[in-house]
């Protein structure tokens, strides 16, 4: 993972979280890899070190997929490099052990409308919430482990496609992450945040968003990652290109399903 990619991050990011993330990305296997703590760093290094191999010409935007958002803050001077890779490491760790606070899981929603999703729902008992909007037709939700799989069983017969447990310690994006959501503020709170140099769409309102953002990436761990609405928001300021940097092409494939008239590349 990223072994075509510029060094010097790698060396930053390694230096600043006490970590050797060149080696994490290069040598561990798959599984640790995908180790919630690992893959949030390894993802967030990959994306700085691509973003610093293009010279994007204004004017621009940026977003960032739920971890995503802290390398689109540092590329947008919301944060320093070294201080947006040690709130990747706190918010991976904190993520990766909430199961054993409020065990809970996830699952990928296929072939159903948001509005079809969130009616079933509403009638399933305990807490279960759509946590990632990714494109139409594709959607995660997130709770308690019982009331996932209730909401599954009845999504199905509501005619998703596919409903597909997700192998997850915990349940991200969901009112269940309110201890660590605290926990990360808290570390949130002794970091420097800066004014953005360009706009930079927020997973929580879907808007560009210009201060306020230790309280957004709060809230963001217990709320929905809302693209659909973020590329739409970002289509009618304007955006007709993006450039996904860093982590593959998943976020283009996603984009293309909201609106067909964008255009795409991907860098690393």
């Amino acid at each position: 993972m990223g072994a075509s990619l510029p060094e010097e991050i790698f060396t930053e990011v390694s230096e600043a979280v006490g970590l050797d993330v060149r080696r994490l990305c290069l040598e561990a296997d798959e599984d640790t890899l995908r180790q919630t703590q690992n893959a949030q760093i390894a993802l967030f290094t990959c994306g700085m070190a691509a973003f610093r191999t293009v010279n994007p010409e204004e004017p621009w935007v940026t977003a960032g997929h739920s971890v995503g958002e802290y390398a689109a803050l540092a590329a947008s001077g919301v944060l320093s490099i070294r201080d947006a890779a040690r709130a990747v490491l706190c918010r991976g760790e904190l993520m990766a052990s909430a199961g054993s606070l409020r065990p809970g899981t996830m699952a990928a929603v296929l072939g159903l409308d948001r509005e079809a999703i969130q009616a079933v729902l509403d009638g399933v008992e305990g807490t279960v919430v759509i946590a990632n909007d990714n494109c139409p037709g594709q959607l995660v939700i997130s709770g308690e482990v019982e009331a996932v799989g209730a909401a599954s069983a009845q999504l199905t017969a509501a005619g998703a496609k596919r409903v597909l447990p997700l192998n997850v310690s915990g349940a991200f994006h969901s009112p269940l992450m309110d201890g660590p959501a605290s926990e990360l503020g808290a570390f949130l709170a002794g970091l420097t945040f800066n004014a953005p140099t360009v706009p930079i769409y927020a997973n929580v309102t879907a808007q560009p968003e210009t201060d306020g953002w230790p309280d957004r990436l709060v809230e963001q761990l217990k709320s929905p990652v809302r693209w659909t609405e973020i590329v739409q928001s970002m289509v009618a300021d304007g955006v007709t290109e993006v450039v996904e940097l860093g982590g593959g092409e998943v976020l283009l494939g996603l984009i293309k399903r909201i609106d067909k008239s964008v255009t795409g590349s991907s860098v690393g």
